[in-house]
C-alpha cells in the first residue's frame, strides 16, 4: 500500500505506507490522503521501490 502527499502548490508525493517523508522534501507542509491507496501505475511502483519516494508536480504532469 502507499501513502499519498499533496501540498498547496499542486505537487504530489508516493510513498510506501509507513516511510518517512525524504529531508529534500521535509522543509515543505504535505498533507496526507484520507484515502488508501492500494494500486498505482507501474512506473510509480518502481519509482518508490528505487528510489523510495515518488514526487512530481500535478500542473506538469497534464502538459
Amino acid at each position: 500500500m502507499f501513502d499519498v502527499y499533496r501540498n498547496g502548490k499542486r505537487d504530489l508525493l508516493v510513498l510506501s505506507t509507513g516511510s518517512a517523508i525524504p529531508d529534500a522534501y521535509s522543509t515543505i507542509k504535505w498533507r496526507k490522503s484520507r484515502k488508501r491507496i492500494l494500486r498505482v501505475s507501474d512506473e510509480i511502483r518502481s519509482t518508490v521501490q528505487r528510489q523510495g519516494y515518488y514526487a512530481r508536480n500535478l500542473l506538469d504532469a497534464k502538459k
